[in-house]
């Protein structure tokens, strides 16, 4: 399935050939660690466990943390 892939920390956008099915694998494929991530699906974040199917749209916002 394709899946596209919005990255905001880059600025970039990237169709990505993927055989997995849920948020972890697609992650795990991009070497992201998903503790640095939201993932977003349709305008609501999304969990690791979450399905993915054909032509979704995914956009990955940066954690940012601070004190």
């Amino acid at each position: 399935m394709k899946i596209t892939v919005i990255q905001e920390r880059t600025n970039s956008t990237q169709i990505v050939s993927f055989k997995g099915k849920i948020v972890k694998e697609l992650l795990w494929q991009l070497k992201i660690n998903s503790e640095t991530v939201l993932v977003v699906r349709n305008n609501e974040v999304i969990i690791e466990d979450e399905l993915l199917c054909d032509a979704d749209q995914i956009k990955l916002l940066s954690v940012v943390s601070g004190g």
